[in-house]
């Protein structure tokens, strides 16, 4: 089972993150599963959500399976992006099952982590349903695993932001100092760049805001705002740039910050502080 979201993981990238990820658990092999499994063995697992939320990472587990044996069957009975109950049986492995034994770990690993930055994007997505605000995230991923972090955004309904350095001009409050001034930085920005990449400048308050949109910053983002400060900064912009609100976000208030028009609500937390949802696979039959 598979959906358009899952062709969305290039597999070259998607099978280099498995293999460095392989090769920190198993080091020079996996002692337990050597000294209680035979190796013609076969068995079938389940993965089962112990939990609901949204699921996210079924491809990196099926490759996560296949890359310690590529005869074992992975059967996705979900797709990445579908709401689940608690004890919804979402893949079963058929196979070797040292293979089984030995990849369980990893494979969890990426899927629980994977779903639960897809569960709590949704909640966001969900508390902001009905206004014009798109739900998005930021660079705070784990070291190495911004692919699968940013997907998993997208599986939860969530939208990505820059996914690296080179993808666009965001100038910060330190590169503001580097510069001299926002005016310095934004000239800076706009003799480096070409003439496709918009400039996003993250300003704290009016002032800041007024000097970043003389100097004809695109984007604007409007960092740690309360709502009505953000409702002044959506009115002088104006629609002349792209507001983006940051810093501070939760369940709690994020429905009042989207409520003052901003176009853009970006969260670290999405990615830095999602709790994994919690998974389990367990072993059903074996045959020797």
């Amino acid at each position: 089972m598979k959906n358009a979201l899952e062709n969305q993981l290039p597999l070259s990238q998607l099978r280099k993150i498995i293999k460095r990820a392989l090769a920190e658990d198993i080091g020079s092999g996996d002692i337990t599963t050597a000294a209680m499994v035979e190796a013609r063995q076969q068995g079938q697992a389940v993965i089962i959500a112990k939990a609901p939320g949204i699921i996210a990472g079924l491809p990196v587990a099926r490759e996560t399976f296949l890359a310690i044996a590529p005869e074992l069957e992975f059967k996705a009975l979900v797709c990445d992006g579908k709401s689940v109950k608690a004890n919804t049986k979402i893949a079963t492995i058929a196979g070797p099952l040292a293979a089984i034994l030995t990849a369980e770990r990893t494979a969890l690993n990426c899927l629980m982590r994977m779903s639960g930055i897809a569960t709590l994007t949704s909640q966001f997505v969900q508390a902001v349903s009905g206004t014009q605000a798109k739900i998005i995230d930021t660079r705070k991923t784990a070291p190495g695993l911004r692919l699968l972090d940013k997907y998993a955004v997208r599986a939860g309904g969530g939208g990505n932001h820059r996914f690296g350095l080179s993808d666009g001009i965001l100038i910060k409050e330190n590169h503001i100092r580097a510069a001299g001034s926002i005016t310095q930085a934004v000239v800076k920005a706009r003799a480096h760049g070409h003439h496709l990449l918009k400039i996003e400048v993250e300003v704290t308050n009016l002032q800041e805001l007024k000097e970043a949109l003389t100097a004809g910053a695109e984007a604007i983002l409007l960092d740690n705002m309360t709502p009505a400060q953000l409702a002044k900064s959506v009115k002088l912009i104006a629609g002349r740039a792209i507001c983006e609100a940051s810093g501070g976000i939760t369940l709690q208030n994020v429905r009042a910050i989207a409520e003052t028009g901003v176009n853009l609500i970006s969260i670290g937390r999405l990615t830095h502080s999602a709790p994994a949802l919690d998974l389990s696979l367990l072993i059903q039959t074996m045959t020797s």
